[in-house]
């Protein structure tokens, strides 16, 4: 029987050499998989370029159903191809060719073509092979729009020397997507974690372990140029009672006061991007909210108060901060769109409250190229919203979730069924309103790649 075929191509504004060495970076696979996937790379032998570099990867490429695949890839040219094939997984056969084909001085194609067979032979080809196809296309529209997205971003400030960063959070959410976004653009990265958890692989980062209750090591603040401070309490996670409250605060005010003193203790020009929240600005209705509006009432705006204010030492001794106040990040791995997936795919989407209320959304894709941009951008300090420039209704919210999934939407969560739900967590969270507008970011010259929230919602989904 003959073997299957898939081709994408896609013109990229970076020569060849440019985009193959992207791929050749630390974390090229990882970056690249599509969210909706949960696609880890669980063990990795070798170096990519030489011979015996292999990816032992877990994927949920068949919905539920997990496979785990053994990857080799073979045949670099540097600038021009490199090649994998599966010698282990879900595939009968699986051959991958990568190719760099330059298109003038500055723009190349980036050409990805796939021989493939499915496994149960004229019975899986008969019943699989249009799912895995769409699939296919939907994965390699993803990779490709992502590819050119981020050697844009990096572009803009190429003629800057590459930083090494330090991060903390780097396995939640965001960090988890920021740490591979900085190595394929030839960052180098710091991980402060704290836990004893490592890879059992070099996966191209340093891994230092920290206790956030005292202070961090400083050989690793000598030795950086800038940190993203991410790590914090899961607001989310439980109901709130006093003990929790405590450890929402507790985890961002004094670990965030010792980070900001060990960047003050560095005396030279050093970038701290620390994360914040919309929260900052609480229940405000209609109104529209820029980072000149001023602060509201309630416990989330409280903890932003106290989050910010621990950036004082580093702003003090001359440091750049950004205050990356993020809004609600859309990606299907976690967060509010995360939780969202699995009632929504059963029919059971629904308004919350009113559905009047603001939400301030952006892409997990938009919030990285955010951070990145507070990381180089010389001109932009203080706090700057990370939220789309149009922000959508709850209601509109629900809906274009629906149709995007292609699920009925029509339920109703009055506030009085929600707070019993979620407690406290409703009023301050599900049900606030917050039309928070990025014009800190918009004013230094950042670009989103998501301004609406459908396409963005089909982008980060594979829709």
């Amino acid at each position: 029987m003959a073997d299957l075929t898939f081709t994408f191509r896609s013109r990229v504004p970076a020569p060849a050499e440019a985009v193959y060495a992207w791929h050749a970076r630390p974390l090229a696979f990882t970056r690249l998989a599509p969210p909706w996937e949960a696609a880890t790379v669980a063990h990795q032998e070798g170096a990519f370029g030489t011979d015996g570099y292999r990816a032992h990867i877990r994927t949920g490429l068949f919905g539920p159903f997990k496979a785990t695949w053994l990857a080799e890839a073979f045949d670099f040219a540097p600038g021009a191809r490199f090649r994998d094939r599966q010698l282990k997984g879900p595939f009968a056969y699986w051959e991958h060719t990568h190719n760099f084909i330059p298109d003038g001085p500055s723009a190349s194609v980036l050409e990805e073509s796939i021989r493939y067979r499915l496994p149960l032979g004229a019975l899986g080809r008969l019943f699989g092979a249009r799912a895995v196809r769409a699939r296919l296309g939907a994965m390699f529209a993803y990779r490709h729009a992502l590819t050119i997205s981020d050697l844009k971003r990096h572009a803009r400030f190429a003629h800057l020397p590459r930083k090494t960063v330090i991060v903390t959070g780097s396995r939640g959410l965001v960090g988890s997507e920021l740490v591979p976004f900085l190595t394929t653009g030839g960052h180098r990265v710091v991980r402060l974690v704290t836990g004893s958890e490592r890879p059992t692989f070099d996966d191209g980062t340093e891994w230092v372990r920290w206790n956030p209750s005292a202070a961090p090591p400083p050989d690793v603040f000598a030795r950086a140029d800038a940190l993203v401070h991410l790590a914090g309490d899961n607001v989310a996670r439980g109901r709130w009672s006093a003990a929790k409250k405590a450890r929402i605060v507790d985890s961002r005010k004094g670990p965030t006061r010792l980070l900001a003193e060990a960047v003050a203790a560095q005396k030279r020009p050093f970038a701290f991007v620390c994360a914040s929240a919309v929260g900052f600005y609480g229940d405000r209705g209609d109104e529209e909210l820029t980072e000149a509006s001023p602060i509201g009432t309630g416990f989330f705006p409280d903890v932003a108060r106290e989050w910010e204010a621990a950036c004082e030492p580093a702003r003090e001794a001359g440091a750049r901060v950004v205050n990356a106040r993020i809004g609600v990040v859309l990606s299907p791995k976690g967060g509010a769109l995360g939780k969202q997936l699995f009632p929504f795919k059963m029919g059971a989407g629904a308004v919350l409250g009113t559905g009047k209320q603001w939400l301030p959304w952006v892409t997990i894709g938009d919030t990285v190229g955010a951070l990145h941009h507070a990381l180089a951008s010389e001109t932009l300090r203080g706090p700057a919203n990370v939220v789309a420039p149009r922000p959508a209704t709850n209601r509109e919210f629900t809906k274009a979730l629906g149709r995007v999934l292609r699920r009925p939407a029509f339920l109703w969560l009055p506030r009085f069924a929600l707070r019993v739900l979620f407690g406290e967590v409703a009023d301050a969270a599900l049900l606030a309103s917050m039309r928070a507008v990025p014009a800190a970011l918009t004013a230094d010259g950042f670009t989103f790649d998501h301004a609406e929230l459908e396409p963005a919602l089909r982008f980060v989904l594979g829709r």
